[in-house]
């Protein structure tokens, strides 16, 4: 596999809020985990009247400390970047005591139709009850007291996963799409690799040099991290080929032959990875699943 500049640095308290620059402020949920890293990562644009990004999972204690970082400013927007459980959740509780619209794309949905056979693990990372007050689609702009919000459509971690480009500061609120701390797991049904592998390709062909992630450190040098994101994600794609050419795999098999010295912990997520892989594979005919859908299924090279 190729390598990707990972960096795993960040100074935090839980709650603590930290200027990032004078109209971006952050402020971590005390939720770590191995998705998570630290923690959900909430940002606060602007000054005055402010949009809040991710507010983060069903917390009181993340609650309080948002409710005290806004204590006399006006909240005109609240806004998610996709609707998993450590970002959404507390989008609503915020609302009922500050104000403000919540936006995103839309509700919870899967990137494709249920196949047999699917995995269920993921279903419970997801927020069904989200339910935005302003829809945004790619390209549509959010303005406030001195900041401007663009929203980016990056579908493939979920298939309602949105970036937003902040124009006065040059930098761009990535979600869980790029991070400095780790690839993006991508899981079907709720993710989708070849909507993911185009996102990436559209977040390079930005101007944005700095990425504020969903959890970890910021993106630096951003345009040249996605393409060590997407090169990664290539070679992903010839090594599982080189696999199946061979002969015919489970998934099980390609995990233990792909991620040797993986944390079990990382195990799942890997599957799913794969999965998502074979399924854009799948699409473009370059192979085929016998037997049952899913994690169990036996896959093929096409032949030619």
């Amino acid at each position: 596999m190729t390598d990707i500049p990972f960096d795993r640095s960040l100074t935090f308290e839980y709650g603590r809020v930290d200027w990032l620059s004078p109209r971006l402020r952050r402020i971590v949920a005390n939720n770590p985990g191995p998705f998570t890293f630290t923690g959900t990562n909430a940002y606060i644009v602007g000054v005055g009247t402010v949009a809040v990004i991710d507010p983060g999972p069903d917390d009181p204690r993340q609650l309080e400390a948002l409710v005290a970082a806004l204590s006399g400013e006006t909240v005109s927007h609240i806004i998610v970047t996709h609707t998993h459980r450590d970002h959404s959740p507390l989008a609503r509780q915020l609302k009922a005591i500050k104000g403000g619209l919540l936006v995103g794309e839309g509700p919870h949905r899967p990137s494709r139709p249920p196949r047999p056979g699917d995995p269920g693990m993921m279903d419970a990372a997801a927020d069904m009850d989200f339910e935005p007050d302003l829809r945004v689609a790619h390209g549509d702009t959010l303005r406030g007291d001195g900041w401007t919000l663009e929203a980016i459509s990056t579908p493939g971690h979920t298939a309602n996963h949105m970036a937003f480009a902040f124009a006065e500061d040059a930098a761009l609120f990535s979600g869980d799409h790029v991070m400095a701390w780790s690839t993006s797991v991508v899981a079907p049904p709720d993710g989708a690799m070849a909507p993911y592998i185009a996102s990436l390709r559209t977040l390079m062909a930005r101007p944005e040099t700095t990425y504020w992630p969903g959890h970890g450190g910021p993106v630096l040098n951003a345009r040249a991290f996605t393409g060590a994101y997407l090169k990664h994600r290539q070679m992903r794609e010839g090594a599982i080929m080189v696999r199946l050419a061979s002969r015919p795999h489970t998934i099980s098999d390609l995990v233990d032959a792909l991620y040797q010295g993986l944390d079990p912990r990382l195990k799942p997520a890997a599957a799913f990875s794969v999965l998502a892989h074979l399924e854009a594979l799948e699409e473009a005919g370059r192979v085929t699943l016998e037997g049952e859908a899913g994690l169990t299924g036996v896959w093929a090279a096409t032949s030619t």
